[in-house]
């Protein structure tokens, strides 16, 4: 081959090499003008990150963790410190999806604080102690046994505050309108995590799928987000016996998927709800109480760009976790196989002046 024609080649080469490059990030949302910048970004995971929750450690809140899924056949829970370092990993899972925590669940002769995921290829909710991350399910708890739809994906965890209860909810890849979720009650058998089903709710518009769900403990709901379609509101206490939709809110304020929900509480009954607008890399702000004379009404109050790209989950404190994080922590996945940390003081700074 001649010099002439083997650069003609490498030429072509590298040039269908970028094309394809070029094509490939042109489907990826850029990051908005003026993005928060994280304070951290962790350890990348091997395979594929989707959901972080934060346990608050109890004698000292500056040695708080960060847990999160890499959602992968191989894949696991990691543990991260606040510096994003990763410091534990569960035993292998079957393509964990979603992960939430709930603290002082009773097992056996001792009382632990969890977290709960969904293994996806096995169709079941797995349960680990913290910060150890030890299985306490005896290899798992399977969900929406009897469905042809199963394959669990969101969940997240409702404690009853009247009795400290906790209940599981769990999504899946795909389910009827009307019972697309299950409610699941958590109870000790011998040392043993169990659940039992309590209730099945949830209407589904039919356009995508239901992942992100979100408990909010002490006002006592659900959100959940029916993806392309809006955000959701019911009950959380099926003692309530009361299944109707509570609101149906940000239909039209996302770009495409609505994604994570994250809830910050300013105290027992004022906050936000932070909700992902994936495929434009920015978070939907709304009042947590909702408007004046009615609790269920939530409009937009701020979109707040981050540096996360396509994220799928997050979650967020407003517990002083000292350094950085003197107000509160937001975390939020990322492509790249990570999470993303951030100050809670430039995000509130934002949703002040939006409201201006």
């Amino acid at each position: 081959m001649g010099a002439k024609l083997m650069i003609q080649r490498t030429i072509l080469y590298f040039t269908i090499i970028a094309a394809l490059s070029s094509c490939s990030s042109s489907k990826l949302a850029s990051i908005q003008p003026g993005a928060l910048k994280p304070v951290v970004v962790t350890q990348a995971t091997p395979h594929d990150t989707d959901d972080p929750a934060i346990w608050i450690n109890p004698a000292d809140a500056s040695q708080s963790l960060i847990i999160g899924t890499d959602k992968d056949s191989e894949g696991g829970l990691y543990l991260y410190n606040l510096k994003g370092e990763i410091i534990n990993k569960s035993e292998p899972l079957k393509r964990p999806n979603n992960v939430d925590i709930a603290y002082q669940f009773q097992i056996g002769n001792r009382t632990v604080d969890i977290a709960v995921t969904t293994e996806r290829e096995t169709n079941k909710i797995r349960i680990f102690s913290l910060p150890d991350l030890k299985p306490v399910d005896n290899g798992g708890i399977p969900v929406f046994e009897g469905e042809t739809a199963r394959d669990p994906m969101g969940v997240s965890i409702f404690t009853r505050p009247s009795d400290k209860a906790i209940f599981v909810i769990v999504g899946r890849k795909t389910g009827p309108s009307g019972s697309y979720l299950w409610q699941y009650k958590l109870e000790d058998s011998k040392g043993t995590a169990t659940a039992t089903v309590v209730r099945k709710f949830g209407s589904f518009s039919g356009k995508k799928e239901i992942e992100a769900i979100a408990v909010d403990n002490e006002l006592g709901y659900i959100y959940y987000s029916d993806e392309q379609a809006g955000v959701k509101k019911y009950y959380a206490d099926h003692d309530k016996r009361d299944d109707a939709e509570l609101a149906f809110f940000g239909q039209n304020d996302f770009k495409a998927d609505h994604e994570g929900i994250a809830i910050y509480k300013r105290s027992d009954k004022a906050g936000y709800l932070l909700i992902s607008n994936q495929q434009k890399n920015t978070f939907m702000v709304y009042a947590r109480e909702g408007s004046e004379g009615d609790a269920n009404k939530h409009t937009l109050l701020a979109e707040i760009p981050v540096s996360t790209i396509e994220c799928d989950g997050a979650d967020v404190t407003s517990v002083n976790l000292g350094g950085q994080f003197q107000k509160g922590m937001f975390v939020a996945m990322s492509n790249g196989m990570t999470f993303h940390l951030y100050d809670w003081r430039p995000i509130q700074a934002l949703i002040d002046q939006a409201g201006k």
